[in-house]
């Protein structure tokens, strides 16, 4: 097959996608008041409700209908004051009585959008961005090549999550081979919500960020965990293609369940390249539902697509037409805290940071909520001769940069391990060092730094004697530099360093490199 930006200088790749989220931050079900949870004793939390037993009501939970109205107000949807409960009809194990509860025509939440920045390496991934009008125009080209392109959101609707099966024996998890089939109920009825797009995504990478963007909305809003490896939030894409400049659309194929980013990539670009071969050889591309093989890099068939008659939906009798009122909405929308484009730009504008590093801190609220307490105690402290513009951008480093290798470390000791690196009294591979040793402790850094002797002087008038001592013996050296091989200055450094050491002192290497070629220079 064709390499993927080979194959979209020819055709262009129409996608949509439906993203599903289980409100795990809940404490019952949707229908019924069993526990929450998904780490208990198999089918422990089940009841006549959830089991689809005879006789047995749904009573509709009222924080789920919360969440999923903050969920369309982030995303700039209009929330339906009138909506219902639909019955899906399907016969298949994970669902005891054979239907899932779900919302009809009209959701809570309709026509929304979220506006997607394209960068780097992904942006070129699109080869021709004069089909503005194909994805409701308004799209924002960039001198540097990045872009930004508004995603239109069809609907998001609420229903129940079914119940988990593990096929035992089976290639992958997959019921093929599979020996026998276990089912957890404790998922069934787990509040879900559905998110669907409109077919504007036209790359894999734009797939990717929309749903990554999408997990740090739901985050912040504290509805969810997001979690694509435990399941909490997966994705269908649905693929198509069409000869580029052609308005219509070709037959798609729906990847299925697709539980993490780079899968959500990779399924969706092998598609594309798969689907173009087909066409260019003649063949028919049918409708139908594909399984992503990561091991194998393909998708396969899993069955045909089925069709809306298929499910034979119709009104829920046992649930009641919702009408939302004005109160209810507004309250919903007083709970919404800053979202993460607003807080990204908020750190670039107010505290300026670069935008890349703005951009990671602000897509994860925990990492926020730590950035901002260690930045407001390093700022409260900021030492001599040291703005606090470069403490904060300090702490943004160690954030984005060395947190991650780390379990538990608090704001004090990030906004101290700041601080230090901010006055160059230790370097970055000493501030790992230390991060690693008070991690999960309350110990103070700055007192690791001064037990272990890693403080480095950073006074350059007891550092300059040194600086011209080390050029007066090392004239050979100077001699090169002058000639121009200026990498000789990374071994005058090192004299430098070993003759502080042998003074008992302990020179900054970053200062040694100012001084030294303040004097080489002159």
């Amino acid at each position: 097959m064709r390499g993927l930006q080979e194959v979209l200088r020819d055709w262009e790749a129409v996608i949509g996608l439906e993203v599903h989220t289980e409100l795990t931050t809940l404490e019952t079900k949707m229908f019924c008041n069993c526990r929450l949870s998904h780490d208990d004793e198999p089918n422990a939390n089940v009841c006549p409700v959830c089991l689809g037993m005879p006789g047995a009501l749904p009573v509709p939970n009222r924080e789920a209908i919360r969440s999923i109205v903050m969920a369309g107000l982030a995303t700039n949807c209009e929330i339906k004051r009138h909506s219902m409960f639909y019955r899906k009809h399907y016969f298949y194990p994970d669902m005891a009585k054979n239907f899932q509860t779900t919302q009809g025509p009209v959701a809570f939440c309709m026509h929304g959008r979220l506006d997607l920045e394209v960068g780097g390496a992904g942006a070129r991934e699109r080869p021709d961005l004069a089909d503005a009008t194909a994805t409701g125009g308004g799209i924002l080209r960039r001198a540097d090549g990045s872009y930004v392109v508004p995603i239109r959101i069809l609907r998001i609707h609420m229903e129940e999550d079914a119940a988990k099966m593990v096929h035992v024996g089976g290639e992958e998890g997959r019921i093929t081979a599979a020996t026998e089939s276990l089912i957890d109920y404790n998922r069934c009825g787990t509040p879900l919500i559905e998110l669907v797009t409109e077919p504007d995504l036209r790359t894999p990478e734009e797939a990717r960020l929309f749903m990554e963007k999408l997990q740090q909305t739901f985050r912040t809003l504290g509805i969810s965990d997001c979690s694509l490896e435990s399941g909490s939030m997966r994705c269908d894409g649905n693929i198509s293609l069409r000869r580029r400049g052609e308005a219509g659309f070709g037959t798609k194929t729906e990847m299925k369940n697709i539980n993490s980013f780079k899968s959500l990539h990779d399924a969706l670009e092998y598609e594309i390249c798969r689907q173009a071969e087909v066409l260019e050889e003649g063949g028919i591309v049918y409708q139908e539902t594909r399984h992503w093989e990561p091991s194998r890099r393909r998708t396969v068939v899993m069955r045909v697509k089925e069709t809306a008659d298929d499910y034979r939906l119709f009104p829920d009798p046992d649930l009641a037409p919702f009408d939302l009122t004005d109160e209810f909405i507004e309250a919903c929308r007083s709970r919404i805290p800053e979202l993460p484009d607003a807080k990204r730009d908020r750190y670039v504008g107010e505290l300026g940071l670069k935008c890349d590093d703005a951009t990671q801190i602000a897509g994860d609220p925990a990492v926020a909520a730590l950035f901002e307490e260690a930045a407001m105690a390093a700022g409260g402290k900021v030492a001599k001769g040291i703005t606090e513009a470069k403490v904060i951008s300090t702490v943004a480093n160690v954030v984005v940069n060395l947190l991650p290798a780390f379990q538990s470390l608090t704001a004090s000791q990030v906004a101290s391990i700041a601080s230090l690196l901010a006055q160059d009294a230790i370097t970055f591979a000493q501030a790992r060092e230390v991060l690693a040793a008070v991690d999960g402790t309350s110990a103070d850094p700055g007192r690791v730094v001064d037990e272990r002797g890693m403080r480095q002087t950073t006074d350059a008038s007891s550092l300059e004697p040194i600086v011209d001592e080390v050029l007066g013996r090392c004239v050979d050296q100077v001699q090169q530099y002058r000639d121009g091989n200026k990498k000789v200055v990374g071994f005058l450094v090192g004299q430098c360093m070993k003759a502080s050491k042998a003074a008992g002192a302990k020179g900054n290497p970053k200062l040694f490199n100012q001084l030294l070629a303040a004097r080489l220079e002159a």
